[in-house]
Formats: structure tokens, C-alpha cells, sequence
């Protein structure tokens, strides 16, 4: 995986396999004909983290009935992720571990912060094709608006 500075709505969402809290491996291009939430989060065991993780959970039978599937993305081991999802009560949503290489995801988004050796705070959507459709990326200490992603992908 290729790093880029800048990601562009148009173009193809790069592919990726990471493993969730879970130890399942997620692969972006086994959700075609779906529309994918990625939400970037620069660091698990922080409070906006949570709440941005939290906000997905909670919302989880309306991105179903949009037949949209939310991913939550950080740089966290595995191991992390998985302690942090049973402690914020995350069940359904599927929390990746970007770990190793190092941000490799993030850098290919172009949400990778070198300084912090975190991602960015950013939600992008893709479409059913596969296609970036949707990027915003959000003040680290600002929580998200989860409505705004849901009245977005309403009007795919």
C-alpha cells in the first residue's frame, strides 16, 4: 500500500486487510455493493475516541437499513482494541487495528499525523463501487456528527 498526501472524492477507496478487536480479518473490497463508513480516531482510551466509536454502536441499525456498514479506525494493537471495545461496549461495530505497518491505512487515506504517529480524526465514506464519495476531517478534539454522516449516505 502506497502512501498519498491527498485523497480525493472520485476516486477509488484503497483497498486494505486488517484484523478487528475481534481477530477477524476485514478486507475493504468484501463489502462491495455496500456503502462503508471509515471513521478515522487517532487513539484508543480517549474520550472523544470513545464517544465518535460509541456514536457508530448506537447507530448501528440505521446504517443496516442503508445497507451501509460503519468501521472504526485507529493505529491501536490489536489487543488494544479489543480491551477498549468490551470497556465502551462495542459489540457490533467492527473496530480495525491499523497497526502494523505502522498507520499503513491511514497513510493511504492520506490521514496519517508524522508528528503524532496517529491518524487523523476523519470520516470518509465509500460507495457501493467502491468510490470515495464523502471525506471530512475534523479538529482532534471534535466529536464528529454522526447525523451528518447518516443524512449523507440517506442521499446516495
Amino acid at each position: 500500500m502506497t502512501e498519498k498526501t491527498i485523497l480525493f472524492v472520485g476516486e477509488a477507496a484503497p483497498d486494505f486487510l486488517l484484523k478487528d478487536q475481534d481477530k477477524q480479518e476485514v478486507r475493504l473490497s468484501d463489502f462491495k455493493g455496500k456503502k462503508v463508513l471509515l471513521s478515522f480516531h487517532p487513539l484508543a482510551w480517549t474520550g472523544v475516541c470513545g464517544e465518535q466509536m460509541k456514536s457508530l454502536e448506537s447507530h448501528e441499525a440505521e446504517f443496516a437499513a442503508l445497507n451501509a456498514v460503519p468501521l472504526g479506525l485507529s493505529i491501536d494493537h490489536g489487543p488494544s482494541k479489543a480491551a477498549w471495545a468490551k470497556t465502551l461496549g462495542v459489540v457490533k461495530t467492527r473496530l480495525l487495528a491499523d497497526f502494523w505497518p505502522h498507520g499503513a491505512v491511514a497513510r493511504a487515506y492520506g490521514l496519517f499525523r508524522e508528528k503524532f504517529g496517529s491518524s487523523e480524526r476523519a470520516n470518509v465514506i465509500v460507495d457501493a463501487e467502491g468510490k470515495v464519495v464523502f471525506i471530512k476531517v475534523y479538529e482532534i478534539p471534535q466529536l464528529p456528527d454522526i447525523q451528518e454522516i447518516l443524512d449523507f449516505m440517506k442521499r446516495m
